[in-house]
């Protein structure tokens, strides 16, 4: 069992119970700005988990609150890295004025899928993370052209793999549009998440076995089973 995989949520994005799932993590991807949040939700989001001693990284996305950053949204390169600079900073204004360590940065939604597959956006945001933050991790998902483009500039990288949504046989997110792509009861998510703990292994929609290791695994704050899944997924862990 891959004992040292961690689980990671992403928080600060308006969810209601977000304190109730603090207790159940081990670090925080927290909205800055781009698809949700500003400096008072993210203080209010790194001092609960500072509280409880639990690690906190930015989550940066693509400047797009209509869609939630779930949509991939048309910008000027230099546009994208100013708002992602921007996002980030306000993030690590407000963890030092709290005395917080600067675990990660996790990219999010339709930014995060689209960095994973297109070439050219995974070296442009590699090259801007090691230009601008070169001692911090990234989140990237394994195999991804984001991965590659990262480990090649010399960045820092923590493989993640997501515990509440289902794959494609290419090892990639199947869309939220199509049927089953998210995991919201505990019974779909144990035989999703079991043969990665147990056999390092990906189980695809289409019933492929992926051999995959990874360091981390994402559960959505906004998932609608969470609340009953994750405690009872935290105690087995």
């Amino acid at each position: 069992m891959q004992q040292s995989l961690q689980i990671n949520i992403d928080l600060g994005e308006g969810v209601p119970h977000e304190n109730k799932l603090i207790p159940y993590l081990h670090a925080a991807s927290v909205a800055c700005g781009g698809h949700y949040g500003d400096r008072d939700s993210i203080r209010k989001t790194v001092i609960a988990c500072g509280e409880l001693g639990k690690k906190v990284g930015a989550h940066p996305s693509y400047p797009d609150r209509k869609n939630f950053g779930r949509k991939s949204y048309r910008i000027h390169r230099m546009q994208l890295l100013d708002t992602l600079l921007e996002q980030i900073h306000l993030f690590q204004e407000v963890i030092q004025a709290q005395e917080m360590e600067f675990d990660h940065i996790k990219f999010h939604g339709a930014l995060y899928n689209d960095a994973a597959s297109q070439p050219e956006l995974a070296n442009w945001l590699s090259e801007f993370l090691y230009s601008e933050f070169p001692e911090i991790p990234v989140f990237v998902p394994p195999f991804s052209e984001m991965e590659r483009a990262a480990e090649f500039v010399g960045l820092k990288t923590r493989k993640e793999l997501f515990g509440d949504r289902a794959y494609t046989d290419q090892l990639l997110l199947l869309p939220r549009t199509e049927n089953g792509a998210l995991l919201s009861n505990l019974t779909q998510i144990e035989a999703h998440i079991f043969p990665i703990l147990k056999e390092s292994k990906v189980h695809t929609l289409n019933g492929k076995e992926i051999k995959v290791s990874a360091e981390t695994i994402c559960f959505h704050g906004d998932n609608p089973g969470i609340l009953d899944f994750l405690p009872k997924i935290f105690i087995k862990w």
